[in-house]
């Protein structure tokens, strides 16, 4: 192995991240759907020749791709290992849940760089399409018992055999869709963002030697797992438990179980799945693959020194039975893989502050909201709108939780509104924060929101979401948040859903509202230790309202003042 400086390994890796990041920025502003463009649900970066693992990623990209996309590399590896024929400007194409994906409508693009005739890394895209037709516009379907039920599938193909497009390909992905220009918009822009990966990496070798890069590929691994290792035995050694439910799967109205039994020993540390519920019918189920993604985004979270590539999970087990809705397998449906790793990523926080209280945190919101809305304009053009919606994270020791915040899963962002309006027929008739939607504390959570949103065509609505039932916890004396609400209008007033977080079979007419109220974030510490000042300051903005500061916080009308 080629001996490298730190002055070189550090330069290599901005460097390398930069390249990663201009591959995000390219995808953001050529993409065609919101979701990519304005949201930013994408992902690149650079991968491991011959295991798969992660060796760079961007800054800007969706966490849970970076841990995910390892396994897809590695689908693609399996795959020319079996039938071989792997050559320059090959680029795979695939959506597999069940081979390295998370759902249908994230679609992975995996291409080879070469260097003198020989494999020396992969590089790879996610970007989340619209629509990949299933009985559900947008492809959440709350409803659905198998994946056909969701979308069209794709094993890991090739889209370019040699540079060469491969046309029927690109036929059979326009057919099953009802939006093809978005997403032929977003495909190219994915290979723009694989193009010029490609130039600026091979740039970057013709620069320092393939020896040189490749050493420092191996350093940045050595590096995380080293901190990974020094992170973990900075916890006391011990078993610790922590566990959490969704509402329900969309089929079957009963709470799932997600739990954990987490084991330190040293340096090393086990995380162990296998008390979590039996797979679902609905379509909350997610794969091992996506499990491990969503443990590396809770660790990082926790272990914000540790780098992010595949040396942080060295010195991590994963247990994940098949026979739990962690480790599900085809065909299950996995739509609604968000609201499952939402409550994942919790009790991987929570099993981890029982080990060491100082780190503990109330629940952020935890849902989405995947809310589609789909029907025809005038001029008989099909229009599909998906978007995901915020609400509060938890209090935590040192300030309250955020208003109007993203989940703990990316760094997505929500979607604006003057962009929705201008792309699809709808008004937002109310865009605010939810009043009384924050769990009550020393440092209270932070503030859910309250959309209303108004067709001006007949539309189709469709929602997968969670917290519906059990709101989001406090901790240390902290008081739940609000519950999770959704309602659409009808012709004898305002309906909501039997399964209280989703819903499909619901039209509504030009004209007609549909209205998220999404939760807050759990309190942290007791409320009767909250500063006065700052209570007084949550009345005065509206925030907290007089009644709510009377029961939760024991505020009297002359403490008001």
């Amino acid at each position: 192995m080629t001996p490298i400086d730190p002055v070189t390994l550090a330069v290599l890796k901005g460097r390398l991240e930069q390249i990663a990041d201009e591959m995000d920025a390219t995808l953001y502003r050529s993409a065609f759907n919101p979701i990519i463009a304005e949201a930013r649900d994408a992902c690149h970066g650079l991968y491991h020749a011959t295991t798969g693992d992660t060796l760079v990623q961007g800054t800007k990209g969706l966490p849970i791709f970076v841990g995910a996309m390892a396994f897809a590399v590695k689908a693609v590896i399996a795959k020319v290992e079996r039938e071989g024929g792997l050559e320059p400007g090959d680029t795979f194409l695939f959506n597999d849940p069940y081979s390295g994906g998370t759902h249908l409508n994230d679609f992975r693009l995996v291409r080879p760089v070469f260097r003198d005739g020989q494999l020396f890394c992969w590089l790879a895209s996610v970007g989340h399409w619209l629509d990949i037709g299933g009985n559900v516009p947008g492809g959440y379907n709350p409803k659905a018992t198998e994946s056909f039920q969701e979308g069209v599938r794709f094993p890991p193909v090739k889209l370019f055999s040699a540079g060469r497009l491969n046309q029927d390909i690109v036929d059979i992905l326009a057919a099953n869709t009802r939006v093809p220009t978005s997403n032929w918009g977003d495909l190219n822009g994915q290979l723009n963002a694989l193009d010029l990966g490609e130039r600026r990496f091979t740039a970057l070798l013709d620069e320092y030697g393939d020896a040189t890069v490749d050493a420092a590929f191996a350093a940045f691994s050595d590096r995380a797992e080293a901190l990974m290792r020094a992170a973990i035995r900075a916890l006391p050694d011990g078993h610790y438990g922590f566990s959490d439910v969704l509402d329900n799967d969309g089929i079957i109205d009963e709470p799932l179980i997600i739990a954990l039994d987490l084991t330190i020993e040293g340096d090393s540390m086990v995380l162990d799945f296998s008390r979590s519920s039996a797979p679902a019918q609905g379509p909350i189920n997610i794969s091992h693959a996506t499990t491990v993604a969503a443990c590396y985004v809770a660790l990082k979270h926790v272990f914000t020194e540790v780098p992010a590539n595949a040396g942080c999970l060295r010195p991590i087990t994963f247990t994940v039975p098949e026979t739990t809705l962690l480790g599900a397998g085809a065909p299950k449906p996995m739509a609604g893989y968000t609201e499952t790793i939402l409550r994942l990523i919790g009790v991987v926080l929570g099993a981890l502050a029982a080990a060491d209280p100082d780190r503990a945190t109330a629940a952020p919101f935890g849902t989405i909201n995947a809310l589609s809305l789909a029907g025809h304009r005038a001029d008989g053009s099909r229009w599909v709108m998906f978007s995901f919606f915020g609400g509060g994270l938890g209090g935590n020791p040192e300030t309250d939780g955020l208003s109007h915040a993203n989940n703990p899963i990316s760094t997505a962002t929500i979607p604006p509104v003057e962009i929705l309006e201008a792309a699809y027929p709808v008004v937002f008739t109310q865009w605010a924060l939810r009043p009384d939607s924050a769990g009550a504390g020393a440092h209270r959570g932070g503030l859910g929101a309250v959309y209303e949103i108004e067709t001006l065509t007949d539309a189709d609505v469709f929602l997968l979401g969670e917290r519906g039932k059990v709101a989001p916890f406090g901790v240390k004396g902290g008081q739940s948040a609000a519950l999770n609400r959704f309602g659409w209008q009808t012709q004898d007033g305002w309906a909501s859903p039997p399964m209280v977080s989703k819903v499909t079979d619901v039209r509504i007419k030009a004209g007609e509202r549909v209205r998220l109220e999404t939760p807050g974030g759990g309190g942290f510490g007791h409320p009767a230790e909250r500063n006065r000042d700052a209570l007084r300051r949550d009345l005065r903005l509206g925030y907290v309202s007089p009644e709510a500061a009377a029961r939760d916080y024991a505020l009297t009308t002359g403490d008001e003042q």
